[in-house]
């Protein structure tokens, strides 16, 4: 299962997921940060 967090949810989240073995993404680790645009997000 892959989880993609987004920018209102917190880093650690993510990073727990991680941990747990989840493959994991937050929108931080994107090239582009928050800031990029959904139509990237959903090519994920």
């Amino acid at each position: 299962m892959k989880f993609l967090i987004d920018a209102q949810l917190p880093m650690r989240l993510a990073r727990i997921l991680q941990i747990a073995g989840y493959d994991t993404v937050h929108t931080l680790d994107l090239p582009q940060k928050n800031a990029t645009p959904d139509t990237e997000i959903n090519l994920i």
